[in-house]
């Protein structure tokens, strides 16, 4: 392995968004909502090739207008609703092999979270290099809503969905301070080792390393109400967008 491995960032852009029709291209701020992802990962300077998987050729379109690459569309079986992450990336990986072109590491990052900035991603890149024995990296936060106070439902009965808690004081009934530290996974940023889709047919491996965002660099956009809180965010200066260098894309180009 060299000093420097080499990275690829992976932007996944489906067209078939359900909740909110074409989201990845949606405008916020002026631009599609890919933009800011595109631009994150180009300023960031880390990347051999920033690359937009979609099964679009509108998509495809816009992503190379912002800069990013499209040498192929997803094949339409990798681009439905329920199929899993490592379809696509498996093929695109495979794809790029077959042309010539391997990457030691690869980088998902996801159009929904605009907030995501260079600086986030340098942060993380120096991060999963300094850890050693680790497949992967992983983008997580301190959950709202803590999995202590979750039930299972089964007809007219409950019962708690972790059955950890101890009995004299069960987390169900218990302050959220009280509570054990849980994180969940937001979509913002992940990086892992090539070599964990060849061989085990993942992109996640068996040993994952956290990494913590911080403010709103792991907000997520998929609901419709999404789109009004992060226009808010951004207009009272809580959150800022990526700079995008570039005149916003217009639907007739």
């Amino acid at each position: 392995m060299s000093h420097n491995p080499t990275v690829i960032a992976l932007i996944p852009a489906r067209s078939g968004s359900k909740r909110v029709p074409d989201k990845n291209i949606r405008p916020l701020g002026g631009h599609p909502l890919i933009a800011y992802t595109i631009s994150a990962a180009r300023t960031s300077s880390l990347f051999s090739k920033v690359l937009v998987s979609t099964d679009s050729e509108q998509y495809a379109r816009i992503a190379r207008y912002y800069g990013a690459e499209v040498p192929f569309l997803r094949p339409q079986e990798s681009a439905r609703e329920l199929s899993p992450d490592i379809e696509w990336v498996e093929h695109t990986l495979k794809r790029l092999e077959d042309q010539g072109s391997r990457y030691d590491c690869f980088s998902i990052l996801r159009p929904t979270s605009p907030f995501r900035q260079a600086q986030t991603i340098r942060r993380a890149w120096t991060e999963f290099l300094s850890e050693p024995g680790v497949d992967s990296l992983r983008a997580v936060e301190k959950c709202k809503q803590h999995p202590g106070k979750m039930w299972v439902v089964r007809g007219k009965r409950m019962l708690p969905l972790l059955p950890l808690s101890p009995a004299e004081q069960p987390w169900h009934s218990s302050q959220y301070a009280a509570l054990p530290e849980v994180y969940v996974q937001n979509a913002s940023l992940e990086i892992a080792w090539t070599r964990i889709v060849f061989s085990g047919h993942t992109i996640a491996g068996h040993v994952v390393m956290p990494f913590f965002t911080k403010d709103y660099e792991g907000f997520d956009i998929n609901q419709p109400q999404d789109w009004q809180l992060a226009d808010e965010l951004i207009k009272s200066g809580q959150a800022q967008f990526p700079p995008v260098e570039l005149a916003p894309w217009k639907n007739d180009q």
